[in-house]
């Protein structure tokens, strides 16, 4: 036994040191990536606090309030149009009780005026624009801004329409699959994996395996971008529907074992951006960039754009 542990602590001990190493210096055994976008300020579901979530007027008002990435999601409706929606259900958005993949593009609903802002209980947006956009609309207008596509359903004809919109408007470089499912990402990847992509639950917790077990440094990673909540924001300005989620304890482990800034770093070492959302408050955008976050989503991309100006200035 003595014998064993002879050669076992030092080459224990070793394996410590050599990661801890690597940890702090990646690009020793890998390449940094290289992406076409580096985007600090990213506004959620196209800053969904200060206008309707998903209309051009909200897309169109956070650029102009220099937003370096807009975040949305998609679904197809009936006769095939790729709809920038966050959910396939109409109900919470409109009011009516409705499948957008029943409906064909002229007999969508329009917005409700006033909507509450998902990450923010209890605030409300509005605007003059109600209408669904087209990813294709987006696309046509915002030619050089970067995007994040998360998609929920694994549906194999939404995948190729976004891909054949992403390849004719010539922006793979700048559009990001997104996807909490590995299955669904799994076959983004097949479809086009020229574009870039985000971690899935399931590559994240893998993710969190590795750092803790030192085997990070040594692992390749596909990915070039890792978005997370910020788990103080949870029963607190997001109220979660998940009953695991509203336990403080629950939350205060998840930010203990996920917030991680020498993780952050690493990743950032190694060209991967780190977002971490939805900051609304200016509280939480802080905590966010302290805990060594690349960029921060946020439902208020004026609000967000203001932090910046003075954190430059300082």
């Amino acid at each position: 036994m003595s014998s064993f542990l002879y050669f076992l602590l030092p080459a224990l001990g070793g394996y410590i040191l050599t990661s801890v190493y690597l940890l702090k210096n990646p690009r020793i055994l890998h390449r940094r990536r290289r992406t076409a976008f580096n985007s600090r300020h990213i506004s959620h579901r196209g800053g969904c606090g200060e206008r309707i979530e998903s209309t051009m007027e909200a897309f169109t008002h956070a650029v102009e309030q220099g937003t370096q990435m807009l975040e949305m999601d998609c679904h197809l409706t009936h006769d095939g149009y790729v709809v920038v929606s966050h959910d396939e259900n109409l109900l919470r958005q409109t009011g009516c009780d409705v499948a957008m993949s029943s409906l064909n593009l002229q007999d969508l609903p329009l917005y409700k005026e006033r909507l509450e802002v998902t990450f923010y209980a209890g605030h409300y947006s509005s605007g003059a624009d109600r209408k669904f956009a087209l990813l294709e609309d987006v696309f046509r207008k915002f030619p050089g801004m970067p995007i994040s596509i998360e998609l929920k359903e694994n549906n194999i004809q939404l995948i190729e329409k976004v891909s054949e919109l992403v390849r004719r408007y010539q922006r793979e470089d700048i559009t990001i699959w997104a996807s909490v499912s590995s299955n669904i990402m799994k076959e983004c990847r097949r479809i086009n994996g020229s574009m870039p992509y985000s971690f899935t639950k399931k590559r994240g917790v893998l993710l969190l395996l590795f750092f803790y077990s030192g085997l990070l440094p040594f692992v390749p990673l596909g990915e070039s971008l890792l978005q997370f909540y910020l788990p103080c924001i949870i029963n607190r300005t997001f109220i979660p529907e998940n009953p695991i989620l509203k336990n403080r304890l629950v939350v205060y482990l998840l930010e203990k074992v996920t917030m991680r800034k020498s993780l952050f770093k690493h990743l950032e070492a190694r060209g991967i951006q780190v977002h971490l959302f939805v900051c609304n408050t200016d509280e939480d955008i802080k905590k966010a960039f302290d805990f060594g976050a690349t960029g921060v989503m946020s439902d208020y991309p004026t609000l967000l754009s203001s932090y910046l100006c003075r954190n430059r200035r300082q």
